[in-house]
């Protein structure tokens, strides 16, 4: 039973996962008006959007990475709000900027402070959360970027060439969600421990040996970083290249803008039953199961999509199912984390499964982008996204079996201390 500042925990950060979703999808859905000559009225080209998704992709990769020095030494709860600040502000001044370079400049910083966002929420979350449900926690957070992805889709739908207000919506909603944040967002780890974590960052003598990336590849755990690794960078690139480009696929694939961007709502509500079933799933039945029949569904379907399917009801179905499939096996991939290593070293191999992570979400857009470009994007994406699947099959399927398989298990396995 959730106390209250645990309860605005939850809802203050899911809503802070949201936004990246809705920023994504937001960009995603206005690059099929933008460089429809009939539509856009700003000579924007494939090419240009390439840079602008791309660098933006950039900046949230940085800012991810260069958060968690921050947020240790001042703690969790003002440096999210300083960088909720920050994107939202640079979002609201993306639609008046004037040519393409400024518009990546905007988009760049906006990056910066919304990559930094999700591993400040997520540690909150972490820190806040019961125990012995690690991959339902995981998956019902995230369901925050994929209602984020639905909302942008949605709003896309009602604002189509009027799409500058996408960005004044994102932007508004994240300085009005300061208020809430500023009057109820407790901390969750309080000065003291800070402080304590601050010192033993400084001083690893006091504490022990400082644990680096070599710990990853030690004692038999190569295999299992390495297919983490590869893991999360294909379930990264699935998750950043459909929902920056599908609306563009789709269009060239001979659907007009509108349905397009129904597709891309779809896809997400597929995203969002997917999470809250395949957590769920992986928690009762095992987690390396659960995420290899995800990645080998996410395949099939993927490569199916390469089908043009006169049916609407169908395609939608398809695309439905396929968004359930592929954006919870990225997740999910996060969950399996905690399953592999030892106690000690599960926040390290989170950090670096991020990071890697973080590179396959800006191939994935920039690879797109480019056989955008080159009008091979339809079907020659869909093939793409079907071989990043199975390649992230593959790689998991390469993990050795996990110290334990369920949520109860870990559970039991944590308390006896192993």
């Amino acid at each position: 039973m959730h106390t209250p500042s645990r309860t605005w925990i939850v809802v203050l950060c899911w809503l802070t996962v949201m936004f990246e979703g809705f920023d994504i999808v937001a960009l995603g859905a206005i690059i099929p008006i933008l460089t429809n000559p009939e539509i856009g009225d700003m000579g924007v080209t494939a090419a240009d959007m390439t840079f602008v998704s791309t660098i933006s992709l950039v900046g949230v990769a940085i800012g991810a990475v260069c958060i968690g020095p921050i947020a240790d030494r001042r703690g969790r709860r003002l440096p999210l709000m300083g960088c909720v600040a920050l994107f939202s502000l640079f979002t609201l001044i993306f639609p008046l900027m004037p040519n393409v370079a400024l518009m990546g400049a905007a988009r760049l910083v906006a990056g910066l402070g919304l990559g930094a966002c999700m591993p400040i929420a997520v540690t909150m979350m972490q820190e806040s959360a019961p125990q012995g449900r690690k991959a339902n926690a995981s998956t019902v957070t995230m369901t925050g970027y994929h209602a984020g992805a639905v909302l942008a889709s949605l709003a896309a739908l009602v604002f189509h060439e009027h799409w500058h207000w996408l960005f004044y919506l994102g932007g508004g909603l994240g300085l009005l969600s300061l208020i809430p944040m500023w009057l109820k967002l407790p901390e969750t780890a309080p000065p003291a421990i800070v402080g304590a974590a601050a010192t033993a960052n400084a001083s690893p003598t006091a504490s022990g040996p400082t644990l680096s990336v070599r710990d990853l590849f030690r004692d038999g755990r190569s295999r299992i970083t390495v297919g983490l690794w590869v893991a999360t960078f294909m379930g990264l690139m699935l998750v950043y290249g459909l929902n920056t480009w599908l609306p563009k696929i789709m269009e060239l694939a001979g659907y007009n803008v509108s349905s397009s961007l129904v597709m891309l709502f779809v896809l997400n509500a597929g995203g969002i039953i997917g999470l809250l079933v395949g957590g769920r799933v992986a928690d009762a039945r095992g987690i390396k199961g659960t995420i290899l029949a995800w990645f080998g569904a996410a395949s099939v379907l993927l490569a199916a999509l390469s089908i043009r399917i006169a049916d609407q009801v169908v395609l939608n179905g398809i695309i439905l199912v396929t968004g359930a499939f592929v954006f919870s096996a990225q997740v999910l991939v996060y969950a399996f984390v905690g399953y592999l290593y030892p106690k000690t070293l599960v926040a390290t191999g989170m950090g670096f499964a991020s990071r890697v992570g973080r590179m396959g979400a800006i191939l994935g857009p920039l690879a797109t982008g480019v056989l955008v470009t080159m009008s091979i994007a339809y079907p020659g994406g869909f093939y793409m996204f079907a071989a990043a699947a199975l390649i992230g099959f593959l790689a998991v399927l390469s993990i050795p079996k996990p110290r334990a398989s369920t949520s109860k298990e870990l559970h039991a396995l944590e308390q006896s201390g192993a």
